[in-house]
């Protein structure tokens, strides 16, 4: 038996019939919606995790194989093993290239938000802290694949969570004028934790866009504001 099938196995040995309906519900698997067609076995994440960093080591090859899966929870497992991959070559700058690049040339396994969430923060995300470099991102943000935008948007979240936020407010920006609610709720979300770092740089932002935002971007973005201050920014709205 191949790593690959063993990985399959036990994934599967951790599969729960119950939880695949209520996860192809959740992830919107049906005719017409985002997910339309994935397949779910049932697989949590946290058992998913403990099983996958086992598989780490592999080559990239056998993890390519996971990652163009039409199971869902396949997909992130392959995805989960290259993070804890990236992890464990911190000393490494030369693998943690290689990892990048693989990544970035697999990223059409990444077509729900889940897998973009579970993933991009921790491979481009922590790759632009260290080299100090946001190029990718802003290049990402105009692709015109939906997951790949959200991509761009969330890996900013290692930046801002160290208090560098020109990425991240940029692509905020850019993002105002989508039509796509899994945008606004993945900016709104950066935004907000922009807030929590600098308060300020927050305001700042809405002073300027928060009559333009859309109203799920905006309501994510001032979660953690006082009523009054939500009251304010709700207000504003023009759009």
């Amino acid at each position: 038996m191949s790593d690959i099938d063993t990985w399959k196995l036990q994934l599967q040995s951790a599969a729960n019939k119950d939880k695949a309906r209520i996860l192809s519900s959740f992830f919107k698997t049906g005719k017409g919606e985002y997910g339309e067609g994935d397949i779910f076995i049932g697989v949590t994440v946290p058992a998913n995790r403990a099983i996958s960093r086992n598989y780490h080591s592999l080559p990239m090859e056998q993890i390519r194989t996971m990652l163009h899966d039409p199971i869902h929870e396949f997909r992130l497992a392959g995805l989960l093993a290259l993070v804890e991959a990236y992890k464990r070559t911190k000393k490494n700058p030369t693998q943690r290239l290689e990892i990048l690049n693989f990544y970035l040339d697999n990223m059409a396994c990444c077509n729900n938000w889940d897998l973009v969430d579970l993933s991009s923060q921790y491979i481009i995300g922590e790759h632009m802290l260290s080299a100090d470099d946001d190029r990718i991102v802003r290049q990402l943000a105009d692709n015109d694949n939906m997951w790949i935008k959200r991509i761009a948007i969330v890996s900013t979240l290692p930046l801002v969570r160290n208090g560098r936020f020109n990425a991240a407010l940029y692509i905020s920006e850019k993002f105002i004028d989508s039509t796509t609610d899994l945008l606004h709720k993945a900016t709104g979300w950066v935004l907000r934790e922009i807030g929590k770092k600098d308060k300020r740089q927050l305001c700042d932002f809405l002073d300027s866009h928060a009559a333009a935002m859309p109203r799920t971007m905006l309501r994510y973005a001032i979660e953690k504001f006082t009523p009054e201050e939500r009251k304010h920014y709700m207000s504003s709205r023009t759009r």
